[in-house]
Order: C-alpha cells, then sequence, then structure tokens
C-alpha cells in the first residue's frame, strides 16, 4: 500500500470504529492483534450470551508502487478473518468466541461511514435479520449474492469498481 492509503484506511477505519461503538448497545473495546504478520485494530465485545464478537477493517485490494492505479477497496469482517488473541478471549466474563455466525462486507471507502448503523443492527440480531437488513442497506448490494446468506457480500459499486480496473 502507498503510504496515503495506509493514512487513509487508518482514518476510515479509526471513524468506523468510533460510529460502530457508539452505535453499539453494549460497551466496544479496541485492540492491536499482533497475531498475524501485521498488526491490526479489531473491535470487540460480548454479546448477549457473553459470547466474544470482533469487527475488523482492511483493505482487500488497494494501490501501491507496482499497480497505482488499483482501485482501493475495503472489507469489514465481523467474526471472520482474525484470530482473536488470548488478551481478549480472557475478558471478564467471555464465554468464548461466537463461532454462531460471521459475515464480510466488502465496499469502498465512501460507502464505509455509511453501513456503520446498519452493521451495528446486523450484529445485534446475530445475522438472523439479514434478509430485512439487505433491503435497508445505505448502498445496493451484489443481487446474486442476497437469495441466501454469504458470508461475503459485496456492495454493487466495489464489484463495478474492482472489474473496471481489472
Amino acid at each position: 500500500m502507498t503510504p496515503e492509503t495506509v493514512r487513509l484506511v487508518s482514518q476510515l477505519r479509526d471513524d468506523f470504529y468510533a460510529q460502530f461503538s457508539t452505535a453499539m448497545i453494549v460497551p466496544v473495546n479496541l485492540i492491536r492483534d499482533n497475531s498475524s504478520a501485521s498488526t491490526r485494530l479489531l473491535a470487540f465485545w460480548l454479546d448477549e450470551s457473553c459470547k466474544l464478537n470482533y469487527a475488523l477493517v482492511y483493505a482487500h485490494c488497494s494501490p501501491d508502487d507496482l499497480m497505482p492505479q488499483r482501485p482501493l477497496i475495503l472489507r469489514v469482517s465481523l467474526n471472520i478473518g482474525a484470530t482473536p488473541s488470548q488478551t481478549f478471549k480472557s475478558s471478564q466474563g467471555c464465554q468464548g468466541l461466537n463461532q454462531d455466525w460471521c459475515f464480510q462486507l466488502t465496499l469502498l471507502p465512501d460507502e464505509i461511514l455509511d453501513f456503520s448503523d446498519w452493521m451495528v443492527q446486523l450484529t445485534e440480531s446475530n445475522g438472523r435479520l439479514f434478509d430485512t437488513l439487505t433491503k435497508m442497506s445505505p448502498h445496493p448490494l451484489e443481487p446474486e449474492k442476497l437469495r441466501e446468506f454469504s458470508l461475503n457480500i459485496w456492495t454493487q459499486q466495489a464489484r463495478k469498481k474492482l472489474i473496471e480496473q481489472c
């Protein structure tokens, strides 16, 4: 990633986590996860069943020195895409990781903040309201992925942008 892209992703991640944390009913904590090759900032919380949930915002693809024309496309993952460290597995009252559901949303940088409240609603329903919430999505989602619940959903604009650039 270019230095400008790193700064942009960091700022968008911070802004998303701030909005997401404010809208959540339960307290959301942030932690740097050093369990992977790169240090990532994760948001985590305990749900009503005291199961640990976490969100991860990262660049799915981005411009770099070799491919400066590549678009920046982000991904927001819930309960997938990270292996939480023992630090937050040992949160007070934690009954283990929530492995009942997980979800990824791939989107453009200018769409991410629009999805914070939507992701809160999806999270608070443990994914049960997926069909209802897709109709309320702040940006159109890929229609073929909506026929049945999928772990990886793209916004139409993110998919279009990726196809145009490749």
